[in-house]
């Protein structure tokens, strides 16, 4: 069998390990882009590669200025940032994930809200996998917070049920976190008891009880279904993933894709459990209030770009497809890509970003809200060959950029900055 762990409000789970206090208490934690990394003051920066998952960040500050409410006022003292995450008592009053703090404060005004520490949440997430590699063989870490294992071979079915109530209360002695485990013969089916377990609890589901367990579960409780695919299966009158499991015809005429949904939820196939994940793209956005200012844009380009490029010679590799998006005001949005295999250097990819976005920005009478650089298709992955145009000249630049690089692993990310950032 697979098994799907989860742990059950991480980031509030993980506060509540360094203040007992919080225990039984309508708690949330804060979450508010870091346009703080556009200060001419911004230090103590830093990235992780190792997880990732919803409102889990690449780049976070090292330390955290406020850990209360008061670290999402404004000078003004307005209340700005959504919620990434609330404790169950915190949901009895209607607080959901997402919601902005002012609104999660209207339901619940005696809410707890604390700022995210995500030093803590990495902390927290490696020692859990270390703690499952010892008691299963095969473990994947899908993100900060869940992971899958297998038990083929290891424990038998009818043994299952006990061992999974162990594992849930062990965890929670050595690591003090609060999971949740499901299981089945496929994995996604396995995510599916987690979310029935919930909270602190174990599901087990069987073949014969497949059918009677997805009955009249929404069909946007699967992963894997979207806003799209959520919206073209209403249209043909298929809310639930009993109904969708009905309708195998249906499906099998869209799209491939739309086939191999109907297997998952059927249980007809599944995914080997993955020990590790090479990383496919890597990326850096931010959201901030509306700016006008092009000039002032283009500098916190290049800031992104210092950043993201850090990130990309930390993961030793060599991107050559490039893509850079502007969020406008009035809902208004643009992207544009650009492939180049060459080598890797930040002078070169600073100047690369800036064209992208002075292209990109096809909306200049409207102010900006959010700036998103990405990089994929890595040359480890891709199959794609480096020019050798300018190849003795990149190189001498490549010996530039490493040696800038090794400062910023020594002394932090913002130890050398670009002139056109001040």
């Amino acid at each position: 069998m697979k098994i799907h762990i989860d742990i059950d409000c991480f980031f509030v789970s993980a506060v509540r390990i360094k203040d007992k206090t919080l225990e039984n208490k309508a708690v949330a934690i804060g979450g508010r882009s870091d346009t703080k990394i556009f200060d001419a003051s911004a230090k103590k920066q830093t990235v992780n590669f190792e997880n990732s998952g919803s409102f889990v960040p690449t780049f976070y500050k090292a330390y955290e200025e406020s850990d209360d409410i008061n670290g999402f006022k404004d000078a003004d003292g307005k209340i700005r940032g959504i919620l990434t995450t609330s404790s169950y008592e915190a949901r009895a009053f209607g607080v959901k994930t997402a919601m902005s703090i002012r609104e999660a404060l209207g339901l619940c005004p005696h809410l707890i809200i604390k700022a995210p520490n995500m030093s803590l949440y990495q902390e927290l997430s490696h020692q859990l996998h270390e703690f499952l590699a010892s008691k299963i063989p095969l473990i994947e870490q899908a993100s900060i917070d869940e992971f899958y294992g297998d038990l083929s071979g290891w424990i038998e079915d009818d043994e299952v049920e006990d061992f999974i109530d162990n594992l849930k209360h062990e965890i929670k002695k050595v690591i003090k976190l609060p999971v949740s485990i499901g299981a089945a013969n496929t994995r996604y089916i396995a995510k599916l008891a987690t979310t029935a377990a919930k909270p602190f609890g174990c599901k087990i589901i069987y073949k014969n009880e497949l059918d009677s367990f997805i009955k009249n579960i929404p069909v946007g409780e699967f992963a894997g279904i979207g806003k799209s695919m959520k919206a073209r299966l209403k249209s043909v009158q298929i809310h639930t993933l009993g109904e969708l499991k009905q309708r195998r015809g249906t499906l099998e005429s869209w799209s491939p894709y739309a086939k191999e949904l109907y297997k998952k939820v059927s249980g007809l196939t599944d995914a080997p459990i993955q020990t590790t994940r090479r990383r496919k793209s890597i990326g850096i956005s931010r959201t901030f209030d509306p700016l006008y200012d092009r000039l002032e844009l283009q500098r916190r380009v290049h800031v992104l770009a210092r950043h993201l490029s850090f990130a990309i010679l930390k993961l030793e590799v060599i991107p050559t497809v490039f893509h850079l998006s502007i969020a406008y005001e009035m809902n208004q949005k643009s992207h544009i890509n650009l492939s180049l295999s060459e080598i890797f250097t930040e002078k070169k990819f600073d100047s690369l970003c800036i064209k992208l976005f002075n292209k990109a920005d096809n909306q200049r009478r409207l102010h900006v809200i959010r700036l998103s650089i990405n990089c994929s298709s890595f040359t480890r992955d891709s199959k794609k060959e480096l020019s050798l145009i300018g190849f003795h000249d990149e190189q001498k630049m490549k010996k530039l950029t490493d040696s800038t690089h090794s400062l910023r692993e020594k002394y932090g990310i913002d130890t050398l900055k670009w002139g056109s950032e001040f």
